[in-house]
């Protein structure tokens, strides 16, 4: 998405926790700030540094946390296949455009939350409270129970498998 809020497809040429190059048909202008999804990425927002002949390259903005979980997905990315490992994860993540929601005990208590991550079957919550494991949940309308517990919030696995449509129309997921 580039600063107008107008979306354009693109294709990753290469990316590092810091840089990110696309080939796309729509061009950023350098200084032009740009929020990207990525396919096994999320979310991620940055700067426009120099246009190339088919796309440009962006500096990628986010705290060295951020960019320390980034080079970790990039490294499992580029070695899973030459190490034959399994895809952790039984749906697709993505990062919702619209990432506030509600989480709600089953004591009536609600939470403020951002969704970092969601897919067919859960969800990672950033929250500032810490639900125990097992415990059930509502995340806005979908039931399910905090699963795990990591630095900034909780994994919540869905009770049922959702629709994608479900998705979109709660969280206003991207499509692919």
């Amino acid at each position: 998405m580039l600063e107008d809020r107008t979306e354009h497809p693109c294709q990753v040429v290469d990316m590092s926790p810091g840089n990110v190059a696309f080939r796309t048909d729509r061009i950023g202008m350098p200084g032009e700030k740009i929020i990207a999804y990525i396919d096994h990425i999320g979310r991620i927002e940055g700067v426009v540094t120099r246009t190339l002949q088919d796309g440009f390259a962006m500096t990628v903005i986010a705290s060295d946390r951020k960019k320390d979980k980034l080079a970790a997905q990039l490294t499992w990315l580029a070695n899973k296949h030459e190490l034959d490992l399994p895809e952790d994860r039984r749906h697709e993540r993505v990062a919702p455009r619209n990432p506030t929601s509600v989480l709600q005990l089953t004591d009536g208590r609600q939470y403020q939350c951002r969704i970092i991550d969601l897919s067919l079957s859960g969800a990672a919550v950033e929250i500032d409270v810490k639900p125990a494991i097992g415990i059930q949940v509502m995340l806005g309308t979908m039931r399910g129970q905090v699963v795990r517990h990591f630095e900034d919030g909780v994994a919540i696995e869905f009770a049922v498998i959702q629709r994608p449509e479900t998705l979109d129309s709660e969280f206003n997921t991207p499509r692919a």
